[in-house]
C-alpha cells in the first residue's frame, strides 16, 4: 500500500515536471487594477449676475459693479481662493412674431468663478456672496497636491494586483513566479477623479434678501491605475 502511494506521488511530480518543461517560453499578457479614494480637498463654485434694461450700456454696468461688488466680497470672505471672471455675454430681448419683431431691451450677464480649499468656510462665504451675487452651480474635486500625494499610492497598489495575478497565474501553470520574466511594462494612468460634482441651479431669489447657509459634502473622488505586462517563464 505504501509503494503504491510512492508511485503516485512520483506519477504526479513527473507529471508537473512534463507540464512545467511545456510552458517554458511561455508569454502570458497579464494586467493589474487599483483605486484609491481620498476626501474632495477643493471646491470650483460659480457665480453669476444678469441684468436686463432698454438701455444695453445702462444693463452692461450694473453688471460690472456688482461683478466686482462681488469680488471684492469674495476676497474679503476667503482670500486664500482664486478668482476668475468668465462668460460674459450680452443679448438682445425682442417682442413679437418673427416676421415683426421689436427690440425691446438688452440682457447682459457675467460668471464669477471661485477655486478654494477652505471647504469649512465656504458655505458661509457662498452665503455672504449671494447678496449681489447667484450661486450658479458647485463642484468638488482632488486639488493638485492631492492628486500628488495619491499618484505613488495608485501605482503601487496597481503593481501589487499584478503581483498577485503573476502568482495565481503561475501556480495553474505549476510553475514559480520567481522564474518570471517581465517582458514589457504599460502604466494606464486615469487622471480624472470619479465625483459626482454637486451642482445647485440658480434659484430665482432676492439677492437683498438674506441667504441662509447651505450645507455642502465635499464627497470622495476615486483614482485609478491600470498596468498591463507580458510575462515569460523561462
Amino acid at each position: 500500500m505504501k509503494k503504491n502511494r510512492v508511485v503516485v506521488l512520483l506519477l504526479m511530480v513527473l507529471s508537473s515536471l512534463a507540464w512545467a518543461q511545456k510552458t517554458t517560453g511561455t508569454v502570458v499578457s497579464v494586467s493589474g487594477y487599483a483605486e484609491v479614494k481620498a476626501e474632495n480637498d477643493q471646491a470650483t463654485a460659480t457665480f453669476f449676475i444678469e441684468e436686463q434694461d432698454q438701455d444695453r450700456l445702462a444693463a452692461a454696468a450694473r453688471v460690472n459693479r456688482q461683478i466686482q461688488a462681488g469680488t471684492e466680497l469674495l476676497k474679503q470672505a476667503d482670500p486664500q481662493g482664486t478668482y476668475a471672471t468668465r462668460g460674459y455675454y450680452s443679448y438682445p430681448v425682442y417682442t413679437g412674431s418673427a416676421k415683426s419683431r421689436t427690440l425691446t431691451g438688452w440682457r447682459i450677464g457675467q460668471y464669477l468663478e471661485l477655486t478654494t480649499k477652505n471647504l469649512r468656510q465656504l458655505p458661509a462665504t457662498a452665503a455672504a456672496v449671494q447678496q449681489i451675487l447667484l450661486l450658479n452651480g458647485l463642484a468638488f474635486s482632488l486639488s493638485h497636491e492631492a492628486r500628488e500625494q495619491l499618484e505613488a499610492k495608485r501605482i503601487e497598489a496597481a503593481y501589487q494586483n499584478l503581483h498577485q495575478r503573476v502568482q495565481l497565474i503561475a501556480k495553474a501553470l505549476g510553475r514559480d513566479a520567481a522564474d518570471a520574466t517581465i517582458e514589457s511594462l504599460d502604466f494606464n494612468v486615469d487622471n480624472n477623479g470619479l465625483v459626482q460634482p454637486r451642482m445647485f441651479a440658480a434659484a430665482a431669489m432676492s439677492k437683498a434678501s438674506a441667504v441662509p447657509e447651505s450645507s455642502f459634502e465635499a464627497g470622495v473622488s476615486t483614482l485609478s491605475a491600470n498596468v498591463n505586462a507580458k510575462i515569460k517563464w523561462n
